[in-house]
């Protein structure tokens, strides 16, 4: 098959587009073959290393795929040959406690396709049949992948770590990343009133058209002045964070008194500086989150599958053009998910 293979991190040129073996599922896996792999930040991550943490390369990137049933392990004979099919991009054992509650972003063994197995940058991708998600007939391949990963880590931010509750109000960073585009829509969903921030107008406004109440282009100053502004100075009762360093402090400043801020990244950079006045003295909460469980994913599922949640495609690509994808994210140049199509 062909496949978009890392050996070795660094910039863009590192993404190396050759032949590699077609993969045997496992006993209770399934070979899918892949007709569409949305992109998201931990790709860039994969491509360029992250001090501390190794990767076991040669991998071949890719989390969120969507694709038809080519090839069915032993054990996966209820799989329909054929089957439209997305993946639940988090892999666990299934059997310890943590995935047997439910938690399995809990698992001592927890993995991203990927991160920690090959994953979609490929004509050919074998998974677990128990992260298959049936694809309803309204849905195409490119927006199928485009909703596992970063609808189950905002659904796992805003629900479950920070417990939201209908009428509250959320700041969303990003707007224009996968995670911030749907954070808007979940926030909604909750029926909730959601200040948005992005770079550009063009960016605001299309996270107006999601839902966002009120819009903050963070390039025009102290984004954390603004939404006590917009707030009458009462701050917002929850943050969505995932850009690190050069938003974290503004968004304790922009908490209400009790409020919640959940974090599940950090592309601008992870050291940051805090005043823990503003923690203590406010009781505040700083929650961390990633990914989330099967469970939470196939309650996404079915809003997806009853429209009321939906993918954000900015562009398709072909696979071979990896490189000028990896460029165009790098640049912040989309809105909502890249997809790769091979």
């Amino acid at each position: 098959m062909k496949a978009v293979v890392v050996r070795e991190h660094g910039d863009v040129d590192k993404l190396l587009f050759e032949e590699r073996p077609d993969p045997t599922p496992a006993p209770d896996e399934v070979l899918v073959r892949v007709r569409a792999c949305s992109m998201n930040h931990l790709d860039t991550w994969v491509r360029r290393g992250v001090p501390g943490h190794e990767f076991p390369l040669p991998l071949i990137p890719g989390c969120d795929v969507a694709g038809t049933v080519e090839e069915r392990g032993e054990l996966c004979q209820e799989v329909s040959q054929g089957a439209r099919v997305a993946i639940s991009p988090g892999i666990s054992c299934d059997r310890c406690p943590a995935c047997q509650s439910g938690h399995h972003n809990l698992c001592k063994s927890y993995g991203i396709l990927g991160e920690t197995r090959d994953g979609g940058y490929a004509e050919l991708v074998s998974v677990p049949a128990a992260n298959l998600l049936a694809i309803p007939d309204q849905l195409g391949f490119e927006d199928a992948s485009a909703i596992p990963l970063v609808f189950l880590t905002a659904w796992h931010m805003l629900i479950t770590r920070a417990q939201l509750r209908p009428g509250e109000t959320v700041l969303v960073h990003a707007a224009g990343s996968g995670v911030g585009s749907a954070a808007i829509q979940i926030a909604k969903l909750w029926g909730c009133r959601v200040i948005a921030t992005a770079g550009s107008e063009d960016k605001l406004q299309k996270a107006r058209e999601l839902g966002a109440d009120e819009t903050i282009d963070y390039s025009t100053g102290d984004f954390s002045k603004q939404v006590r502004t917009l707030t009458a100075k009462a701050g917002v009762d929850v943050v969505v964070e995932h850009t690190g360093s050069a938003t974290f402090p503004g968004s304790i400043k922009s908490l209400t008194w009790g409020g919640r801020l959940v974090t599940c990244g950090a592309t601008s950079g992870f050291e940051v500086n805090l005043d823990l006045r503003h923690i203590f003295f406010k009781q505040l909460s700083i929650l961390g989150c990633t990914m989330g469980g099967k469970g939470e994913m196939h309650e996404i599922w079915r809003h997806v599958c009853a429209g009321r949640l939906k993918p954000v495609v900015d562009t398709v690509m072909p696979l071979d053009q990896v490189q000028a994808a990896h460029t165009r994210m790098a640049d912040r140049r989309q809105f909502g998910k890249i997809v790769l199509v091979p």
